[in-house]
């Protein structure tokens, strides 16, 4: 940071600023960490000696688990785009307008989850269902290893239910698909061909007011090789929501290409493991009674309601976890 010219490129220089500070952080909580338990000893034995400490021994105690969690999950981020941003996608899967409404849940729940984080969040698309929820949603989420901790929430999520949109009241298993791709900014890092894109553009169906009633602003890509297919409608111009969109091709074909590497991987040491996209990853029972279970880790919280509100933390960090070994 300090060479001659390094400031010359002001994005190149941004990324190295970002990085520094990130690092910076680790470094900070490391040394904290260090010292606190340096000091443990000496304040255990004041303690016994004095019971008035014994509340700053518990207290410190308290705080040096917790930085030293925080600090063995960052040790679990060691793919190359787990550092960085992500771009998560929900669709409804089987179940009709269950299924839509379930699609809905899912995606508030994986919002107030980043809210929790502390991330930042952008709502790049969503599709409403015919009469509840939506076919699908597109954000992007902004934060420190938001590609990391998103990963662990891809594939399908179950939810069985006594359906509200039944007038029997009949109890429904709904489906809903998670897509996680990081966010890459370099157009190097995956090439396209414009002759494999299908470009079109329609009328945005959400909110914007007269400009988007009246105009095709919204962007539809096709990518033809691979069919995959993303579309944005949250700007007011075309150009920038085409732009947005290529972004989110280019994410998406990143994560295809991780994903075919993986099972290359798992094929070649003979691992007999789904690391497909698709596959049913955790089950939300609202009735006959209440419970959330994770299947790649058997980890279950009976609060389902809370998990519904964003308490994914424990879920994510038993697979991480479990994923590291």
């Amino acid at each position: 940071m300090g060479a001659p010219g390094f400031w010359d490129d002001p994005e190149a220089a941004a990324k190295v600023n970002a990085e520094y500070a990130r690092v910076g952080r680790k470094l900070e909580t490391y040394s904290g960490l260090e010292s606190d338990t340096a000091d443990l000893d000496g304040l255990l034995e004041l303690a016994e000696e004095d019971p008035e400490l014994a509340e700053e021994l518990d207290e410190t105690l308290q705080s040096v688990e917790q930085r030293l969690a925080a600090l063995e999950e960052q040790r679990l981020f060691t793919g190359e785009y787990d550092a960085g941003d992500a771009l998560v996608t929900v669709n409804a899967g089987a179940g009709g307008t269950d299924a839509q409404d379930w699609a809905e849940m899912v995606l508030r729940m994986m919002l107030r989850w980043a809210e929790r984080r502390g991330f930042k969040t952008e709502l790049l698309e969503a599709s409403p269902g015919e009469e509840a929820g939506i076919k699908s949603a597109t954000f992007r989420v902004q934060g420190e290893n938001a590609y990391g901790l998103y990963s662990a929430e891809k594939g399908v999520h179950r939810l069985v239910r006594l359906s509200p949109f039944d007038s029997a009241n009949r109890r429904q298993t709904s489906f809903a698909g998670v897509e996680v791709a990081p966010v890459v900014e370099e157009a190097g890092d995956v090439e396209i061909d414009d002759d494999d894109l299908q470009i079109d553009t329609y009328r945005a169906s959400g909110a914007g007011g007269q400009h988007v009633n009246k105009t095709d602003s919204a962007v539809r890509i096709t990518h033809k090789p691979t069919g995959i297919v993303v579309q944005c409608q949250n700007e007011r111009s075309q150009s920038s929501n085409r732009a947005t969109a290529m972004a989110m091709l280019r994410a998406k074909l990143i994560e295809a290409e991780e994903r075919r590497r993986k099972e290359e991987i798992a094929k070649e040491r003979g691992e007999a493991q789904d690391v497909n996209f698709g596959s049913q990853i955790r089950s939300y029972v609202l009735h006959p009674y209440t419970m959330v279970k994770d299947h790649r880790t058997d980890f279950e919280v009976g609060n389902a309601n809370g998990v519904l509100d964003g308490d994914l933390d424990g879920f994510v960090h038993a697979y991480l976890m479990a994923s590291a070994k």
